[in-house]
């Protein structure tokens, strides 16, 4: 199956002080939109790259913003100009928004007040996704990552780089799986959980809400919402 075209969220036309915004108004024909990516750190980056190596996106990148205090010499050295703050995003009503922050929860409060301009789904031209395959705006698949079959990704879900999620498995919003994660058959993974580098979810296993599972863990069981588990197997370490 072809990677699903990204379609931008309309824009919203700007707004003036004591004004609300109301209709999202298109772009005029002819016209590329414009997105700005929130996260200057590495997550940031790394999107960044996908979104400028995607084919057919037709959504200029045009630059990126953070509430921190960012490496700009990084930044230069990368071709991304640092636009300033989130209050940028603000002022600036018509711009499509990604949202570059490994944090799920953090992820998930931004999603909260900018998702409404998110993109469809991000997938890098080398990763793969198969059919019958549900992926929510906001999603990203990176480089070299594979999504079999009858798998959903839900809102601002990350797929790090080299991961693979196998057939019929389910991912809440606001997930981070890392790089080289295998999440295999029939998983189902609730809302804001973060899978550690190199992890291994086995069939048919259960992750609840707010989980956090270690780096290198091979999870054989359930994980209970808001539980952290480690090692092989993955143990509780709450």
């Amino acid at each position: 199956m072809n990677s699903p075209r990204l379609r931008p969220a309309a824009p919203v036309p700007e707004v003036g002080p004591g004004q609300k915004a109301t209709q999202a108004t298109p772009a005029p024909r002819g016209r590329t939109a414009q997105g700005v990516i929130i996260g200057a750190g590495g997550h940031g980056r790394e999107l960044a790259d996908i979104v400028r190596e995607m084919d057919g996106l037709d959504v200029e990148l045009l630059g990126i913003v953070d509430d921190g205090e960012p490496d700009r010499l990084l930044l230069a050295r990368g071709g991304l100009r640092l636009l300033g703050n989130t209050d940028h995003l603000r002022e600036r009503l018509d711009l499509v928004v990604w949202i570059g922050v490994g944090a799920p929860h953090v992820r998930a409060r931004l999603d909260a007040e900018f998702g409404e301009r998110s993109s469809g789904p991000l997938i890098h031209p080398t990763a793969s996704v198969g059919s019958l395959c549900d992926l929510a705006p906001g999603v990203v698949v990176a480089q070299n990552s594979v999504v079999t079959t009858n798998v959903t990704l839900g809102r601002h879900s990350h797929c790090g780089v080299g991961s693979t999620i196998s057939h019929d498995v389910r991912i809440g919003s606001h997930v981070t799986i890392c790089p080289g994660v295998r999440i295999t058959g029939a998983v189902d993974i609730g809302d804001r959980v973060f899978v550690g580098a190199g992890a291994v979810v086995l069939p048919g296993i259960r992750v609840g809400d707010d989980a956090l599972i270690g780096a290198g863990a091979v999870v054989t069981r359930d994980v209970a919402a808001g539980a952290t588990v480690a090692g092989v197997p993955a143990r509780s370490v709450d």
